[in-house]
């Protein structure tokens, strides 16, 4: 059975950096699955943020987060992470990881002056 666990989040100002893990259970990373982050802000559809091939480490960002969110994977630990940095008002949202039809809990992000 896949599980994803998260942790990560909090309150950050504008400009600030959080870093999100997503552990992963029930699969390996070498078996090169695709992973991803989305993210739901209050009354707003849940989106697309990033993807990364477990194996290969192949990458995809949404517009929105190019070039200020990386997201990353390690082999060895089985955990997937998404480095956050120059946030925006609007990038608040619960985040989420997701990967062979299982989704973890959930992250909450705030950024607020």
């Amino acid at each position: 059975q896949v599980q994803l666990v998260q942790s990560g989040g909090g309150l950050v100002q504008p400009g600030g950096s959080l870093r999100l893990s997503c552990a992963a259970s029930g699969f390996t990373f070498r078996s090169d699955t695709a992973l991803h982050w989305h993210r739901q802000a209050p009354g707003k559809e849940r989106e697309f943020v990033a993807t990364i091939t477990s194996a290969g480490g192949i990458t995809r960002y949404a517009d929105s987060v190019k070039g200020r969110f990386t997201i990353s994977r390690d082999i060895a630990k089985n955990t997937m992470y998404l480095q956050m940095n120059r946030l925006k008002l609007e990038d608040t949202a619960v985040y989420y990881c997701n990967g062979l039809g299982s989704w973890g809990q959930g992250a909450q992000v705030t950024v607020n002056s």
